[in-house]
């Protein structure tokens, strides 16, 4: 829990950034690493989705999908009560058409008997194409290489174009290519994980197969759900193959084409792919064999140079890059690139949690839609943004009728996973009681009307949408009188998954509160421009002015839980009254807690998943204190496991806009390679769409500060230390911005569009069409510092450096120890441990160790070193102490404050005596009972708990960064002893314990 550590990278065996971060490029392949790399090489449309397997041999993992295939099946219950969900849609791979098998004089090429002698794929993000090289040679002894390039281009619904070469290098003989679509794939099982896919392997019937013409096809049907499609195939044979004509068979079409191959000769064919799900059967195939002809006439160089003119146009005006950081640049627009061709672009089709790369998630859609990829594309590729929302519009009369199922009579609500609209979450706690859908889907709106103000769509779907969802609000809260009036909400599930059905949670409520704002501002946005057509639907929806009152004041007295005691945003009512998590870390890899501990388990501790009062603070964090966004962002770092990929971008922003430079760094870094290093372990089953858009947004919106202020756009760029520079381009209403952030300043040139007024760092920025306009950099925002003198009932002190100095004697303990066994110590070394506890820091130690040492070893080696420190402190005494430590014991007794101490040494109370001290303490940690170390703040939670007084009421006092951040997370204002470069996030730093004086920090 706590700071995201890094998780650490599958080996990424070949994968290189070259010399062109525009490319993804592999020079080996790894069989270990197959789906993960089918998911990063794929392709898609928002309508297809194409997984990056060979032509020539068949995988597993390897799969096509239709964004609008899938199937439904019933969910079982042994106990169904009123409004579960009651079935689940799954997508499930469709017919498989990329396959062209390789025969030499009758054999069948399996390239897992050959040996391969060179290896090439490249994934090329400006123009959109796959291209991949192989020289193998057979275990026949032939030598040959394989090209082969695909596209899936933006313009065709459901079409994939592939050119496939065999040249041979010493190999002379018959060459046969047999191109097929084959059947019978199975929608992945989802096993033990949730996160997989569907709760049993089923896939689609083939029910049909023929041939029409030049064109072969097969049909297929979603048993339960009726859903059909038809999938045809067409060619373009090069010089030197015959085309045999295609035959149709049960499950499979196939077409076979011959040739000779000489040494240095090659053949080559073209393949066209498509796929009709609308239409009857016949209907379908005269659509494919239309098609399917006209491909087969372009070519595949007719479907590749316009597609890659449409890269080209999207990259002009969303160009992303990073100066002095080549890999980081090819993440962000790997990322970028995958977000584009999964995002559903006709209006009809969503937007999933995996995009078209694979089936995790069984292919839903959920929140992070409109909280994370909507954004991005709102700002690169609005048209796209506008389809993602007419989506959600589609759907609109289901989530009407999930409203009615939720006992709700009026309004609609948004379900928290879905294909075709309908609740497919069995477990409701985490499921349907995600009310805050409905303020994710009217925050996507309200963003892209903000960006377009695209007075159109309000009218044609935005308002209803914002209405419609608006309603419910006061259907889960009410004006509570025990709040004095406050407008709460109740029995709701926020984005922390281990935390469910509670009252108030802050990123609902706040959430809430801005979809009611939009709502209203919406109706009178109407009623001034457009009163006829809000007249139309006012009556239509049976909505009138008072209850549009209402929700105006439900957003005026929306209750936000705030905790005065710990000085920070309360998740919900009950969150800060449980304990913090009890159980250590499982040894080995990180694994999401949720697949090894019962949800009753997480729901009974202060645990997160992943942000969720973070998240209301970036999302809706305008106006709120920075001070309190601090403390929430420290206190909810340390109860947060990031199990989730939607956590670290989000932690990333506020960490910038905190002061929080170098967590919003390792956050970014987090986020931005979570599919290329497969940081979560499962890339195989498709790519984080939320994550990939949370790298954009840590870019734009963390190191840029971007943020839409009164339906404008505001800045303040900051440079990360690890750059030379960075820019990007955005989208807003007409125009094109490009904004270049270097050491020297920022750069804002206006690309397109007339006149453009931005914030800079706080100020008005008017931009002119085709001119620049430097600005400095804006100044880091300082950490957000507690003030002193403040109110507060107790001081907790660390020992060593604060009080006395043991340094030296566990510096010289350590280093017998290292020197018994072997081991490289030095003072370099020695720095790491401070604040450490004596596991922790034999563990750091042990890193250089040249063999591994198990549990009881090293419980002995930490035993030995404490034998060697009891015997060094047995000959301490009160001369041991610093300068100024009784006067402020004295000065904090008379004040009448509880003075604690909070030392990771076990050997801290006999310490404390030969000091002659202890006495002097109201409570002494024992350290013993603490499970984690600092800089998680267990220790100084315990002792203030021991001395009954809440974190906010007391001051810590330490001299290591890891005890500042802990003071600082467990809710207390941090006193540090030592430097300010040593520890930058100390609210003061003093020089030594003598300059403390309990008159400068305490208030009287």
């Amino acid at each position: 829990m706590g700071e995201w550590q890094g998780a650490t990278p599958i080996e990424n065996v070949g994968m290189t950034i070259a010399d062109d971060p525009w490319c993804l490029r592999q020079a080996a392949f790894d069989p270990r690493r197959r789906a993960r790399d089918e998911t990063l090489f794929a392709l898609a449309n928002g309508g297809l989705g194409v997984r990056g397997g060979f032509e020539e041999q068949d995988s597993p993992t390897d799969g096509s999908f239709l964004a609008a295939a899938f199937e439904q099946n019933a969910i079982h219950y042994h106990e169904r009560l009123a409004g579960f969900a009651r079935s689940t849609d799954t997508r499930v791979p469709v017919a498989e058409g990329k396959r062209i098998r390789i025969q030499l004089d009758g054999e069948l090429l399996d390239l897992a008997q050959a040996e391969w002698l060179a290896f090439e794929r490249e994934l090329d993000l400006r123009h959109g194409q796959l291209r991949r090289r192989l020289r193998i040679r057979t275990a026949a002894g032939h030598t040959l290489e394989i090209h082969a390039e695909r596209v899936v281009p933006f313009a065709e619904h459901a079409l994939l174009a592939i050119r496939f070469q065999v040249r041979s290098i010493d190999y002379r003989g018959p060459i046969t290519l047999l191109s097929s679509i084959e059947s019978g794939r199975q929608a992945v099982a989802q096993g033990d994980d949730p996160r997989i896919g569907a709760g049993g392997g089923e896939g689609l019937l083939a029910i049909g197969a023929g041939v029409e013409g030049g064109m072969a096809w097969i049909a297929q049907r979603a048993p339960h759900r009726g859903f059909e499609l038809s999938c045809g195939q067409h060619h373009r044979a090069g010089e030197g193959l015959a085309a045999r004509p295609p035959q149709a068979m049960a499950g499979r079409v196939e077409q076979r084409f011959e040739g000779e191959l000489s040494p240095g000769t090659q053949v080559g064919l073209e393949k066209f792919v498509a796929y009709v799900h609308e239409g009857d059967p016949e209907q379908r195939v005269a659509t494919l064999a239309r098609q399917l002809a006209s491909a087969a006439g372009l070519g595949f160089g007719g479907f590749a140079g316009p597609q890659a003119s449409a890269l080209e146009g999207f990259w002009q005006r969303a160009g992303i890059s990073v100066t002095g950081d080549a890999a980081a640049e090819q993440a962000l627009r790997f990322n970028l690139f995958h977000l584009l061709q999964s995002a559903g672009r006709n209006g009809v089709d969503g937007t999933a949690a995996k995009g078209l790369t694979g089936e995790g998630y069984e292919g839903h859609c959920f929140w992070d839609t409109e909280a994370f990829v909507l954004p991005v594309m709102v700002f690169t590729a609005p048209d796209v943004a506008r389809a993602m929302l007419h989506y959600r519009f589609r759907t609109l009369d289901a989530a009407r009728a999930h409203a009615r199922e939720m006992n709700h009579p009026a309004g609609a609500l948004y379900p928290w996973r879905t294909i075709d609209g309908g609740e497919c979450s069995a477990h409701y706690p985490s499921g349907s009681a995600a009310y805050h859908i409905n303020a994710a889907v009217a925050y996507g709106i309200g963003l892209y009307l903000d960006a377009s103000d695209d007075l159109d769509f309000l009218i044609e779907a935005g308002a209803e949408m914002l209405f419609e969802t608006a309603r419910i609000w006061p259907q889960v809260g009410h004006f509570n009188p025990r709040r004095d009036g406050a407008f709460c909400i109740h029995e709701v599930t926020g984005p922390d998954e281990y935390t469910t059905l509670v009252n108030n949670n802050f990123y609902t409520n706040r959430m809430a509160q801005q979809h009611l704002r939009r709502a209203v501002a919406a109706w009178h946005r109407l009623r001034q421009e457009r009163p006829d057509a809000l007249a139309a639907l006012a009556r239509r929806l049976a909505l009138e002015e008072a209850e549009v009152d209402v929700w105006r004041r439900a957003a005026e007295a929306m209750y936000l839980p705030y905790d005065e005691d710990q000085g920070v945003y309360a998740q919900d009512d009950e969150f800060l009254d449980k304990p913090r998590w009890p159980f250590p870390p499982v040894a080995g890899e990180h694994r999401p807690l949720l697949l090894d501990y019962h949800p009753l388990t997480l729901y009974r501790h202060q645990i997160c998943k992943q942000a969720d009062v973070v998240m209301g603070l970036v999302l809706a964090g305008q106006d709120l204190d920075p001070r309190r966004k601090r403390r929430s962002f420290d206190y909810y770092e340390a109860v947060t496991t990031h199990d989730s990929t939607l956590s670290a971008p989000v932690f990333g922003i506020l960490a910038n806009e905190v002061g929080h430079a170098d967590k919003a760094w390792r956050y970014f870094d987090a986020s931005l390679r979570v599919d290329l290093d497969d940081l979560h372990r499962n890339t195989d089953h498709g790519v984080h769409m939320a994550a990939l858009a949370g790298s954009w947004r840590g870019l734009a919106e963390g190191f840029a500060g971007l943020r839409v202020r009164d339906g404008g756009l505001s800045f303040a760029p900051t440079l990360p230390e690890a750059w030379q520079g960075y820019g990007f381009n955005l989208r807003w209403r007409d125009c094109v911005l490009r904004v270049d952030v270097a050491a020297d300043g920022v750069r804002y040139r206006l690309e397109e569009g007339a006149e453009l007024t931005v914030t800079h760092a706080g100020k008005p920025l008017v931009l002119s069409p085709g001119t620049a306009a430097v600005q400095p950099l804006a100044q880091p925002l300082d950490a957000v510092r507690a003030t002193f003198p403040r109110q507060a009932r107790a001081l907790i002190f660390d020992l060593d450096g604060v009080l006395t100095d043991t340094a030296h004697t566990h510096y010289e303990a350590w280093q017998r120890l290292a020197d018994e066994i072997g081991v490289p110590f030095d003072r370099q070394i020695n720095e790491r441990l401070k604040g450490v506890d004596r596991m922790a820091s034999l563990a750091i130690i042990l890193e250089q160790a040249t063999r591994d040492y198990g549990d009881e070893e090293r419980k002995a080696l930490a035993d030995r070193k404490n034998g060697y420190y009891v015997q060094a402190i047995e000959r301490f005494g009160p001369r041991d102490l610093f300068d100024g430590v009784l006067r402020v014991l004295d000065e904090a007794r008379a004040a009448g404050l509880k003075v604690g101490l909070a030392s990771a040494s076990r050997n801290a109370p006999l310490l404390l005596d030969k000091l002659g001290i202890a006495e002097r303490f109201d409570y002494i940690a024992d350290s013993g009972r603490i499970r984690r170390a600092k800089p998680d703040p267990e220790i100084f939670l315990d002792v203030a708990a021991a001395l009954g007084v809440p974190p906010s009421q007391c001051i810590g006092v330490e001299d290591a960064a890891a005890g500042i951040e802990a003071i600082h997370a467990a809710g207390m204002a941090a006193v540090g002893i030592g430097t300010a470069t040593g520890l930058p996030q100390a609210d003061v730093v003093l020089p030594g314990i003598a300059a403390f004086r309990v008159r400068d920090f305490v208030s009287s």
